[in-house]
C-alpha cells in the first residue's frame, strides 16, 4: 500500500470556541477510529480492530477532563501528528504497542515503594517492550 504524506496533512488553526474545540476533538477520534483497520494492516499487529479502537477510546478518554483551551489546542495538535505520522507507516510495531495499546497507568506507591525504586516521581515510565 503506497502513503501519501501529504494525505493527513492540515493547516495548523486554532478553536474559535469550545463547540469549534468539541467537534475538533470528534473529528480526530473519528479518523482514528476509521484508521484502526488500517492500522491493523500496515503493522500486522496481532490484535483485531475493535481491540485497536478500544484502546483509541481509551487514550482520549484519559483527556476529557481538560477543560484549558491552549491544552485543548496542544492535545489535538499531538493527536493530528500522532494519527498521521501512524498512517504514514513513519512508525515502528514497537511505538505502536508501546505507545497505543499499552496501558500507562501504573498502580498507587507508597513513598517507601517509590524510594526503593531509585526515583520519587512518576513521570519516569518504563520503555515499550513491544510485547502485549
Amino acid at each position: 500500500m503506497t502513503t501519501i504524506p501529504s494525505r493527513l496533512a492540515q493547516v495548523t488553526r486554532i478553536s474559535s470556541s469550545r463547540a469549534d474545540a468539541r467537534l475538533r476533538v470528534i473529528d480526530l477520534y473519528r479518523g482514528w477510529v476509521r484508521a484502526a483497520p488500517e492500522i491493523c494492516t500496515l503493522y500486522a499487529l496481532s490484535v483485531t480492530p475493535a481491540y485497536v479502537r478500544h484502546c483509541i477510546r481509551q487514550k482520549f478518554e484519559q483527556n476529557r477532563h481538560v477543560t484549558d483551551p491552549r491544552a485543548i489546542e496542544v492535545l489535538l495538535l499531538k493527536g493530528q501528528q500522532e494519527l498521521q505520522e501512524t498512517v504514514n507507516c513513519w512508525k515502528q510495531t514497537d511505538h505502536i504497542y508501546g505507545i497505543l495499546l499499552k496501558n500507562q497507568e501504573r498502580p498507587q506507591r507508597t513513598f517507601l515503594q517509590k524510594f526503593y525504586e531509585g526515583r520519587d516521581e512518576d513521570v519516569v515510565l518504563p520503555a515499550a517492550s513491544g510485547v502485549v
